[in-house]
């Protein structure tokens, strides 16, 4: 899930309800596990004030630590206090977002992320003009208190809570020029990531990292056998949704809405996908007829767009079951699951477990990854990761990109996928997988491509990925 896809409609809670569905989800993924499935578990009158409050604490989460540990230099004996502290603090904090709002902390205002505002109840929401806070700070101590005395195993430590915030309130100017002066801090990410960003990236490590930390576009891929992009925008403009066209068959929205309220949605005009992700199967150059290898298919964005430019015969793989149904109900709403189209769970580093010896024209590997590149759809990545995964992953991806390369058919080809800015997972592999295979011939396709903070061109609208194109001799 991402703040910029389907979620539920926003109901009217009490902050204090969304503070302590916000401090489980966080909790949860301190403790390791996906924001997207702690999400899941949230009742859903609640789920989408405590998604955005959620997403907006992954971005800040850097800047809350730092000031909790001021602030409580002892960590609490209890997590989900812990994690109360941090919502509550992330939520206080000036911003927007980055090093230039810990900058000019004592003139910034207090920021409310979006999505948190409509979901909160009226007794907790205040009516500002354009640009000020939607409730007064203290309201935010007041609820985070009430919070804790609502969670059971935080309700003993209330009094930790509520002078840990009004100490934040009390003494925020000469804390937060503290904040700068952290790597973690400064920028919401990891030493570690920074550093490797910073070495790998020296003209560009700052806007990958401001990039992270702003909230994606929703963008969209029109299918070309429901519709036309004309026409999706034609019945957008009629519904009052803002779209513009992007790339070949994109749409990326002014605002980011419930994919079952916009029109086309149940008839199959249109998936989510991100407008990097949409160059894979252009690039991959299909045709009538061929035999495709999409390796690992879920969650099926790609799967679905080969499936579009040309009639194949496709065989959709993926090492998890459950994930590979989720790829059958795409193709079924997009009107593409024919009888050509075949699904089937499996290693993609064991073909012989799956693979009938019939070489494939063409191999899709998006391979598996950090997912650095994805991390402001996904902002809880970051946190989730550790400098070993990088290594771990490379192997990984070693393994599945030689045992596809068996299953190219003479003259095929090879699209080396992943949706990470770390060289080691990008430009470093396909140079290696290059060097092991002498019948290996490296095609143009766009390489790196890097996330820029939105604003300014179109490239902005994109996720980090990496590309690589090869075909193998005759």
């Amino acid at each position: 899930m991402s703040d910029s896809t389907s979620s539920p409609a926003a109901v009217a809670a009490p902050l204090r309800d969304l503070l302590a569905e916000s401090a489980g989800v966080v909790r949860a993924v301190l403790a390791g596990r996906s924001m997207t499935d702690a999400i899941g578990q949230v009742p859903a009158p609640l789920r989408a004030g405590t998604q955005a409050l959620s997403f907006h604490t992954m971005r800040r989460l850097g800047e809350a630590r730092a000031a909790r540990r001021i602030l409580v230099p002892r960590t609490p004996p209890e997590p989900l206090a812990e994690a109360l502290l941090l919502v509550s603090l992330a939520l206080l904090l000036p911003g927007p977002t980055g090093a230039a709002a810990i900058e000019h902390a004592p003139q910034a205002p207090f920021y409310v992320p979006p999505g948190i505002t409509q979901a909160i109840a009226p007794e907790t929401a205040g009516t500002p003009a354009a640009g000020a806070p939607a409730y007064a700070p203290y309201t935010v101590v007041d609820q985070a208190v009430e919070a804790a005395g609502r969670l059971p195993r935080v309700a003993p430590l209330k009094g930790l809570v509520n002078g840990a915030l009004r100490s934040f309130l009390r003494d925020r100017d000469t804390l937060l020029p503290q904040l700068s002066r952290q790597i973690e801090a400064r920028w919401n990410h990891p030493q570690w990531w920074v550093d490797k960003l910073r070495s790998a990236y020296p003209d560009a490590w700052e806007s990958i990292l401001a990039a992270a930390n702003v909230p994606a576009p929703m963008t969209l891929r029109v299918n070309c056998r429901r519709a036309t992009r004309e026409q999706v925008l034609a019945a957008f403009l009629a519904a009052g949704v803002d779209g513009q066209p992007a790339g070949a068959a994109g749409i990326v929205l002014a605002q980011p809405r419930p994919v079952q309220r916009l029109p086309g949605f149940e008839d199959g005009w249109w998936s989510v996908q991100d407008a990097g992700a949409q160059l894979a199967a252009p690039l991959l150059g299909v045709k009538d007829g061929m035999r495709v290898l999409d390796a690992c298919a879920a969650p099926g964005g790609k799967t679905a767009h080969l499936l579009e430019l040309a009639d194949i015969d496709l065989l959709a793989l993926d090492a998890d079951a459950g994930r590979l149904r989720r790829v059958g109900d795409n193709l079924r709403r997009l009107g593409l699951d024919t009888p050509r189209v075949s699904l089937r769970a499996g290693d993609a580093a064991n073909p012989d477990d799956w693979w009938d010896g019939q070489p494939f024209d063409a191999v899709l590997a998006d391979v598996p990854c950090t997912a650095s590149g994805i991390v402001r759809r996904h902002p809880d990545i970051r946190w989730l990761r550790r400098p070993d995964d990088v290594p771990r992953t490379v192997k990984l991806q070693t393994r599945i990109v030689d045992a596809l390369w068996r299953t190219v058919a003479p003259g095929g080809r090879l699209l080396y996928v992943t949706c990470s800015v770390f060289p080691e997972e990008g430009e470093r592999q396909a140079a290696a997988f290059a060097a092991r295979h002498a019948d290996a011939r490296r095609l143009e396709a766009p390489g790196q491509l890097l996330p820029v903070a939105a604003g300014a061109t179109e490239t902005a609208q994109h996720d980090g990925f990496f590309y690589a194109l090869f075909a193998k001799a005759t």
